[in-house]
């Protein structure tokens, strides 16, 4: 099987103690989908468990700290307002570690001289009942994974909304590995699936989508071990 590892930058909408004051009064919009992405590291970490493999996610809300985003995107409406030597300790703490542990792993399989697959695990509010996959352009093996991903979870379920397309811009977690690595080691493909699975049970429950999504992988990345996909670049 291909070598896969999960991440999960939007897992939690926790504030640490030294913090809470960024937040008085706005415990609502922490808890909201603005402060985290319901149901992602629920899926992140039924991924880790059936493939037998550390989940690296994020371990306070988003509106302090954006562990995918880059620069002056990294901060909230609240988190701006912070201080340049504040926002420094935050990137110290929280970015470099969870950066630092994502490229450990693929330089893990660059000494066993496989390619890896890098599944960022998504809860979309915007989405309504959809599942969708996610590659960088110009990056061949994400793509391949990503079209073979949707094609294994429509032969499970063929009555779910699935799609695949080019990321707007790579994702900010894992835009340095794309540099460093290339993509004929490092593969990202991001998986955004609605929560109105995970809230309300819409268009189907939440733990048989999980089901249909892991092993719908497994299958993905054995097939893939066995007999890579042709490169392309399109989408569809």
């Amino acid at each position: 099987m291909t070598p896969v590892m999960f991440s999960c930058e939007h897992a939690t909408c926790a504030v640490p103690e030294a913090w809470r004051d960024v937040f008085r009064g706005e415990e609502d919009a922490v808890a909201s989908s603005e402060g985290w992405e319901p149901g992602s590291l629920n899926l992140a970490q039924g991924f880790a468990m059936k493939f037998r493999t550390p989940l690296v996610h994020g371990d306070v809300t988003r509106l302090l700290i954006d562990l995918d985003g880059e620069g002056e995107t990294r901060w909230s409406r609240f988190s701006a307002k912070l201080s340049e030597s504040q926002r420094a300790k935050l990137v110290d703490r929280h970015v470099r570690p969870h950066r630092e542990q994502l490229k450990q792993r693929v330089l893990e399989a660059v000494r066993r001289e496989t390619p890896i697959v890098h599944v960022l695990v998504r809860t979309d509010a915007a989405a309504d009942g959809t599942v969708t996959l996610e590659f960088p352009a110009d990056h061949d093996r994400a793509g391949g994974t990503a079209r073979a991903w949707r094609d294994a979870i429509l032969d499970r379920a063929p009555e779910l909304a699935v799609q695949v397309r080019l990321h707007p811009s790579a994702p900010a977690a894992a835009e340095g590995l794309i540099g460093e690595f290339g993509a004929d080691t490092y593969a990202p493909v991001t998986l955004r699936v609605a929560q109105t699975f995970f809230l309300e049970g819409k268009p189907c429950r939440w733990e048989p989508l999980k089901k249909i999504l892991l092993e719908s992988l497994a299958r993905t990345l054995e097939d893939a071990a066995s007999a890579p996909a042709s490169p392309s670049s399109d989408p569809r």
